[in-house]
């Protein structure tokens, strides 16, 4: 101490009590490497308590290296100087409540053995707390830090609570290790706040924190669950590398600026539920085991997603302009999400990359099939919706809007029938292969009354795939809705010049239209079955050709056992004379067939009934005289083989054409 050669913990009683006594309020102080007990710490500070305000008032005070035993009380103190804790050391609880400093403030490398309590402290200048370590909870609630404060590499081994705290500078808790839960709910960061490679093994709490700046978590690590619920980030907010093992949530957050999540790992639920995304271009690419929560969320400008997820939820989702969604892994559900301008989903095919040659780590994804598949679009206005490359075996298409303007591109893949032989009856009977809906196969395997698959028992593909509400009727589509859906789609893919593609849904049209009991007439389902049996509804050749060799086979058949006569008739001339005149008349017998079965099926009477019956698809005369049967037998095939013949041409056009 000034004027002695040792510390204030060594000197005498009555040197100690005189230096006290020449101290007083305002007063500077160097207890560098000091150890101070309870008794002797309130001592000192009882020599700088101000008489009107009863507070303790230090001027520039060093405690750098000092050793405080017991709990070392700072409460109310007021430092108008700098105040130095630089490597102190507390073995007891530490307070420093309701504290106020006006100039720089230093614990650098300090240890708190026991519990720090800081609450509703104020700095008033800079706030140097780095490589800090806090053995036991921490408090930081309501402390306002009016300069930058920065905790580099500090070490929270138990909990730290920082709820409400401002920082009106730059925060920094870059390295920063919080071993307990971190809170900082409410806290308000007005400059830049940076916790590149912090790490939080417990839960971190950022409910309702504002960031004013900047914000930057790459590269952080939280070990559990993350809060950032109805957190406000002002400037761009930097989640790059970060890696998430519990779930992450950002429920009713507001990214003014950009959202930066490039090669952001979550290795659970990353729950970004009603967030609005005012300016972000860009989110990820960023990988989610899990699911993936964009509901009720709302991107106001246009941007680029890049995800990397078993699931992604964009229920109510809103999109003000417009957008690119390229996913890998991931089922996507778009139920009654609000598109204002186009939207692109497209099923990446390769790795997402960051950097050139750098490849986003999929690892947590690794066995999956990397394909695309929408789960459902109900409520969707589709007219701005593009889809690329995905899998809609699944997808639930009821209740959207504008179905006939949405786009699909690339490889589409729908249902399928069922494969393989069934009893329809007593009579064996396969499905027709076709691309089908979802809503299908549901009203199928309804009425079927087909049993609901158990959990982890994959669906027979001999079967009807049951829908969510299987087997409830009031919750399931009839046909009527489902010939709905295959008409608009249909149509969507003829304005695509898919022709192709339309053939499939114009079939399950038909099908619907065919098993409607309540909006299709009685008259219109007997000719749509008519249409079904002879030709697939116009779309299987092979049926039509198929029908219409058996209907040449039948009329070859009738014209060789009653429509052609035993030898062509011939004619016959008789004549009158009447004096110098000759009365000629020539006539010709009707055709007539003689003789038994056997005699009416050779191979010359085949070779003409089969000319018939040729001539009769193109609709032109053989010229071959036929029995009174053979004649009406001849006029059907003209009616009927040529409708045959046009239906199996129509089908392979319709399978051809672009």
């Amino acid at each position: 101490m000034p004027g002695h050669t040792a510390c204030l913990a060594h000197l005498s009683a009555g040197d100690r009590h005189a230096y006290l006594a020449g101290l007083a309020p305002h007063s500077d102080i160097d207890c560098r490497g000091t150890s101070f007990t309870e008794d002797l710490l309130g001592q000192l500070l009882s020599a700088f308590r101000d008489p009107i305000t009863g507070k303790p008032q230090m001027g520039t005070v060093r405690f750098g290296e000092s050793e405080f035993s017991g709990t070392a009380s700072f409460d109310g103190v007021q430092f108008f100087g700098t105040a130095s804790f630089d490597d102190a050391q507390f073995s007891g609880d530490a307070t420093f409540d309701g504290a106020q400093f006006s100039g720089r403030a230093w614990f650098d490398g300090a240890q708190f053995s026991g519990r720090a309590w800081f609450d509703e402290a104020q700095f008033s200048s800079r706030a140097w707390f780095r490589e800090v370590q806090f053995s036991g909870r921490a408090w930081f609630d309501g402390v306002q830090f009016s300069g930058n404060a920065r905790f580099l590499d500090a070490q929270f081994s138990r909990d730290a609570w920082f709820d409400g705290a401002q920082f009106s500078g730059d925060a920094t808790f870059d390295r920063a290790q919080f071993s307990g839960d971190a809170r900082f709910n409410k806290a308000q960061f007005s400059g830049d706040a940076g916790l590149h490679g912090a790490q939080f093994s417990g839960n971190a709490f950022f409910d309702r924190a504002q960031f004013s700046g900047d914000a930057w978590f790459d590269g952080a690590q939280f070990s559990g669950n993350a809060f950032f619920d109805r957190a406000q980030f002002s400037g761009d907010a930097g989640f790059r590398e970060t890696q998430f093992s519990g779930d992450a949530w950002f429920e009713g957050a507001q990214f003014s600026g950009d959202a930066w999540l490039g090669e952001a790992q979550f290795s659970s639920k990353a729950r970004f539920d009603r967030v609005r995304f005012a300016a972000a271009t860009a989110l990820g690419p960023f990988v989610c085991a899990e699911t993936v929560d964009l509901s009720g969320a709302v991107f106001e400008a246009p941007v680029t997603m890049e995800i990397a997820a078993r699931m992604v939820r964009c229920e109510r989702t809103r999109w003000e302009s417009t957008a690119t969604v390229r996913l890998r892994y991931a089922t996507a559900d778009l139920s009654h999400a609000v598109l204002s301008a186009p939207v692109a989903f497209t099923s990446h095919p390769a790795p997402f990359t960051t950097r050139p040659g750098i490849h986003v780590d999929e690892s947590r994804l690794s066995g999956l099939h990397s394909g695309v598949r929408v789960s459902s679009i109900q409520g969707v206005d589709a007219g701005h919706l593009v889809l690329t490359d995905t899998d809609l075996t699944d997808c639930l298409f009821s209740g959207a809007f504008h179905l006939d303007q949405l786009r699909l591109e690339g490889r589409i893949t729908f249902a399928s029938a069922p494969t393989g032989w069934h009893r329809r009856g007593v009579r064996p009977a396969r499905w027709t292969r076709r691309r089908t809906l979802a809503e299908e196969h549901h009203w199928r395997a309804q009425t079927a009354g087909q049993p609901t698959s158990p959990p982890g028992h994959p669906l027979s593909p001999s079967q009807w795939r049951p829908g969510p509400n299987h087997p409830e009727p009031s919750l399931t589509p009839d046909p009527e809705d489902v010939s709905a859906l295959y008409r608009q789609l249909r149509k969507a893919f003829e304005d695509s010049k898919n022709e192709p593609g339309a053939a499939d849904f114009y079939y399950g049209e038909c099908e619907m239209r065919r098993h409607d009991r309540t909006g299709t007439p009685t008259s219109e389902r007997r000719l749509l079955w008519g249409y079904w049996l002879l030709s697939g509804y116009g779309l299987r050749a092979s049926r039509a050709f198929t029908w219409l060799l058996a209907a040449m086979s039948m009329t070859v058949l009738l014209l060789m056992g009653t429509g052609l006569p035993t030898h062509d008739p011939v004619p016959a001339t008789t004549g009158t004379l009447h004096g110098s005149k000759i009365s000629v008349r020539t006539s010709t017998p009707d055709p007539a067939l003689h003789g038994g079965w056997s005699q009416h099926m050779t191979w010359d009477r085949a070779e003409k009934a089969l000319r018939v019956a040729v001539n009769s698809v193109v609709f032109r005369s053989s010229g071959q005289n036929l029995t009174t049967s053979g004649t009406y037998v001849e006029m059907a095939s003209r009616l009927l083989e040529p409708i045959l013949l046009a239906l199996g041409v129509l089908a392979v056009r319709g399978r051809i054409k672009r």
